[in-house]
């Protein structure tokens, strides 16, 4: 069976799915995205992930509010008969004039892909990411470090840096030098049994994996703080993990060539891996 996707309140096959060359998303990258996770057929956090859609479309000026998208995003799913899944949502300004002027689009571009998303095994997970610190920088004065924007051409330069490595992520730093975020996920560290993530002011996506591990975090009794964050601080932690939607909690064991830590996944962070595992689990069984 061919792919179905969702464009414009249409379901329809992948291959005659087509977008205007005009389109702002294309031209000017003016556009937001999601990516999401289903298992056993539920989107986790789908609510959130809509919420921080619509408020990121609000600051852009993208007329979303009358879109009836969880609906859309559960139709595609359920018509491409997926259980376990990755989900991803792209809403652009529509097509406009060739010299930018959002005033002349009209409606936006609603497009939603799903596929079959298999899981890092868990020989990974009990080894863990390693990563470099990349030469791109977040700028935290900048509203687009804190959107999950369609320009995603920075993420991608940093992705990059990481694969050109041989290693699994990219760090970000800020202009002022502080750690901000990994290429494509949110980053955390334990330091003397408190766990510390920079805070949005540092220029991060608000991730939704980022805020569950907080909300986890504090019924677990974990002291959370949202803090400014030097490199060399990453270095004298115990254990450090990445999140987001698809990886979850990825322990960070190496950044540089050089261990964080005991260069092995932590207690503290494995303890939240099975802490969000259960999330999971338990989420999927509300009805």
């Amino acid at each position: 069976m061919s792919e179905i996707v969702y464009l414009n309140g249409y379901l329809m096959p992948l291959g005659q799915a087509s977008i205007s060359v005009l389109d702002y998303g294309f031209l000017y990258g003016y556009g937001l995205f999601e990516t999401m996770r289903a298992y056993g057929g539920k989107i986790f956090r789908l609510d959130s992930h809509l919420s921080r859609l619509a408020r990121a479309a609000e600051i852009l000026g993208l007329p979303i509010e009358a879109l009836e998208l969880k609906d859309a995003v559960m139709d595609t799913i359920q018509a491409n008969k997926l259980g376990d899944a990755r989900i991803r949502i792209t809403i652009s300004m529509g097509e406009g004039g060739m010299v930018p002027d959002p005033s002349t689009c009209g409606k936006p571009t609603v497009l939603i892909l799903t596929g079959h998303y298999q899981p890092y095994p868990e020989q990974v997970y009990q080894k863990g990411f390693r990563a470099v610190v990349s030469s791109i920088r977040r700028n935290s004065q900048s509203p687009l470090s804190r959107l999950k924007s369609a320009n995603y051409l920075e993420s991608i330069l940093a992705k990059q840096e990481a694969r050109a490595a041989g290693v699994d992520e990219a760090l970000c730093l800020n202009e002022k030098g502080l750690l901000a975020e990994a290429s494509m996920s949110n980053i955390f560290l334990v330091t003397d049994g408190i766990l510390r993530t920079p805070g949005q002011e540092s220029g991060v996506l608000p991730g939704i994996i980022r805020e569950t591990i907080m909300e986890l975090a504090s019924q677990l009794g974990i002291n959370t703080l949202e803090q400014d964050i030097r490199l060399d601080e990453l270095f004298q932690a115990q254990e450090a993990f990445f999140t987001n939607s698809l990886i979850e909690v990825m322990p960070l064991i190496e950044v540089d060539g050089k261990f964080i830590g005991s260069g092995r996944p932590g207690s503290l962070t494995q303890r939240l891996m099975v802490a969000y595992k259960e999330l999971v689990l338990a989420e999927e069984k509300v009805v």
